[in-house]
């Protein structure tokens, strides 16, 4: 794959054909791969190849594997041989690695090649491929070093590589998950990155974009699969393909609804006697889930763009019980104040003590809900379970379970 997201071609696409490939490429973009292979399907196998050349290769891999064997090899078959060797080798990395996103590396040269051999060769190469550095290699194509433009322009002709490149030049593991890899390239900003094997050895390159856009989309997708829409869940998605994606979720929360209801079900005489508190579960329900998904929300920033690191659990594990500490301190003043309200207004003899219930009950809500919120994605994690995906109703679950179990729990201890 050369550096360039340009199609390769012996013969250059009439202007008419390239704009409808152009508008092609465009409606794929928009469409999970599955739904991509619906409408590459009546294509030709050339034309599906020079879609793909114009993909950023992660894109272009995630559609091509889920071809049926005999389809997919035509198809790569049908594309240049560059293009055809850099998709099966990227094939080889796991889902989510930065060898996933490698461009094949163009504009190599040894180190004792002249200033003016390689800006002579430099000439060929632009023709067919969009190049930003040059890289410099030995026999066994292990990097040595970078060859920045600039340096080129103002070397002088008979200067060897080796003398104007940018030595122990920075590079990523085509092993590395590109949430790992972030942080490094993040205070960066390099418009190309070099990605080399464990011995050092270049190969292949990555855009500096297309890391950007691969985690644009990771980060996009996890509010979606929190609630149950999968990543493929696209707008341009048929509606019983997303009914297929959301239903079971939604299943599964109603099992989990139940739970919640039996927990309510044990009090159900609590309540009967005192009709207040059940215009105050709601309340709990509500209240409590929120600060669990504030807590959710940055725990899963914090795995998704690697900032928490090993040994920083137990932290954000105190942080988020303080702040739940803190918030159902703050918010159970309020909701009691609103009970006690309530309570006189509804002629209650125990309207301090329900107030008081509702402090307490609020407290503890906040902070099972602010642990709950941090220590379910981590264990998930370790589980080897993607935390964005199953987190969310394990949470919801949980709080629901505690804030009305211990209000009830508290009313029924203090109250009758």
């Amino acid at each position: 794959m050369m550096e360039s997201n340009l199609v390769p071609s012996a013969t250059a696409p009439a202007p008419r054909e390239e704009n409808q490939l152009k508008k092609l490429v465009a409606e794929v973009e928009q469409r999970a791969p599955d739904d991509a292979i619906m409408l590459l399907d009546t294509a030709s196998d050339a034309v599906i190849a020079q879609v793909l050349a114009m993909l950023n290769p992660s894109s272009a891999l995630n559609i091509l594997l889920r071809f049926e064997d005999d389809r997919g090899k035509r198809i790569l078959a049908a594309a240049p041989a560059e293009r055809r060797e850099q998709w099966t080798r990227n094939q080889a990395y796991p889902e989510g690695s930065v060898g996933r996103l490698m461009e094949r590396p163009v504009a190599l040269f040894r180190p004792e090649v002249t200033v003016q051999e390689a800006v002579e060769q430099l000439r060929e190469l632009v023709k067919r491929a969009f190049i930003t550095y040059g890289y410099v290699t030995d026999q066994a194509g292990k990097l040595l070093g970078v060859l920045v433009m600039r340096e080129l322009l103002l070397a002088e002709p008979t200067q060897r590589l080796h003398e104007i490149m940018v030595r122990q030049p920075f590079y990523l593991n085509p092993q590395m998950n590109v949430v790992d890899a972030m942080p490094l390239v993040i205070i960066r900003h390099y418009p190309v990155y070099p990605v080399c094997d464990e011995a050092g050895r270049l190969v292949g390159l990555v855009r500096g974009y297309v890391l950007f856009q691969e985690q644009t989309i990771e980060i996009s997708a996890q509010p979606g699969r929190m609630v149950g829409v999968e990543e493929e869940d696209r707008l341009a998605t048929p509606w019983w393909r997303s009914l297929k994606f959301r239903h079971p979720w939604l299943q599964l929360n109603l099992l989990t609804a139940f739970l919640a209801a039996a927990v309510v079900g044990l009090f159900e005489k609590t309540i009967e006697q005192v009709v207040a508190l059940a215009v105050f579960l709601p309340v709990f329900a509500g209240q409590s889930g929120n600060t669990g998904c504030q807590a959710l929300a940055v725990t899963l920033r914090g795995m998704t763009l690697g900032e928490l690191k090993t040994g920083q659990e137990k932290l954000l594990v105190m942080k988020e019980a303080l702040l739940g500490l803190l918030n159902g301190t703050f918010v159970g003043v309020t909701a009691g104040l609103g009970m006690y309200v309530y309570a006189r207004i509804q002629h209650h003899d125990a309207a301090v003590m329900l107030a008081f219930v509702v402090f307490l009950a609020m407290i503890a809500s906040c902070i099972t809900s602010g642990l709950s919120g941090a220590l379910i994605p981590m264990g998930l994690k370790k589980l080897g379970a993607d935390p964005a995906t199953a987190s969310s109703i394990f949470l919801t679950t949980a709080t629901d379970v505690v804030s009305m179990g211990v209000f009830l729990w508290l009313a029924t201890l203090l109250v009758l």
